[in-house]
């Protein structure tokens, strides 16, 4: 089944179970009829009504307010309804507010892993900052930096890192998430990730990402080499196009490397890998081999030019 068949499939199997929810259905003649149209047709809906059962324990939306957390009356079936409707996305809006957060902020070049009391876990690389909540324990803010996720499914209790405007919910996989100077980075490993439910609901699959510059805020995904995601916890970088400037800044988080990147050069696409070792030397050579560029040394650091 091709991409935009699969996609077919999945709506005309959502739209079946909204309309079985009806107490009053009866048109069970037509739906098996349409099971029968494909042999996918039957896996198609019972993935979906798989992830209907995983919505169903999802507890009331709140309101978001930075002061409150008062639960919203709301119609739940309804609400459940217009969530399958949007691709089956279940979300949850937390309060800002909390007296109860821990802050783990590392330094250029440190990484540290933090152990949740789900039995999720957090790779932290360096020069980031993330706040988790004692009150929201499958809630973490990344305010900067990058982190892998390898999270621990509940059912009706999904994971959700906000970073700035943007929300990823999780239901039990592993995902690595950056945030830059400028964009916002989310790639999957393993399992589904979804992408703002509440707005643009970018649905990832392992194997996919985004990428989401601040200036248009547009999500683009693009194919990730599984693989290589989360690399930088074992001293690897991967890339298939990202900019020089990307690259860079991917180096002082993760090697420390302190590096000025010239306007002319910031903008170069660069594909290959960059193994991260001690001889910081070694590295900047690979780096300017595989893309062609030059690397002054400075007083501190180096100036990468053409």
């Amino acid at each position: 089944m091709s991409d935009g068949m699969a996609l077919k499939a999945e709506e005309q199997a959502i739209d079946w179970m909204i309309r079985q929810r009806d107490p009053g259905f009866d048109d069970w003649d037509a739906f098996t009829v349409w099971l029968e149209m494909n042999p996918e047709h039957a896996a198609v809906f019972d993935r979906v009504a798989s992830m209907d059962a995983d919505l169903d324990q999802l507890p009331n939306p709140v309101e978001e307010t930075a002061f409150s957390s008062e639960p919203v009356p709301v119609n739940r079936r309804k609400w459940l309804g217009g969530a399958m409707a949007a691709a089956l996305v279940g979300f949850i809006s937390f309060s800002l507010f909390s007296n109860d957060v821990t802050r783990i902020e590392t330094i250029a070049g440190e990484q540290r892993t933090v152990a949740l009391a789900d039995g999720s876990r957090i790779e932290i690389n360096g020069a980031t900052v993330i706040e988790l909540d004692e009150d929201r324990p499958r809630f973490v803010r990344l305010a900067t930096g990058e982190a892998m996720f390898h999270v621990v499914h509940r059912t009706g209790d999904p994971f959700m890192v906000e970073v700035g405007k943007a929300r990823i919910v999780d239901l039990g996989t592993a995902f690595n998430v950056i945030r830059r100077r400028n964009s916002l980075s989310v790639a999957v490993s393993e399992g589904l990730v979804l992408y703002n439910p509440q707005r643009e609901n970018v649905r990832l699959n392992a194997g996919y990402g985004i990428e989401v510059w601040d200036e248009d805020g547009s999500p683009k995904v693009q194919a990730v080499d599984p693989l290589s995601i989360g690399g930088w916890s074992k001293g690897q970088l991967v890339y298939n196009g990202a900019s020089i400037g990307q690259v860079a800044e991917d180096l002082g988080r993760t090697a420390g490397l302190t590096l000025v990147v010239a306007p002319d050069v910031a903008a170069l696409p660069f594909r290959g890998a960059l193994l991260v070792r001690d001889d910081n030397q070694q590295v900047i050579d690979d780096l300017t081999a595989l893309a062609g560029i030059r690397a002054e040394k400075q007083k501190e650091g180096w100036l990468l030019t053409r």
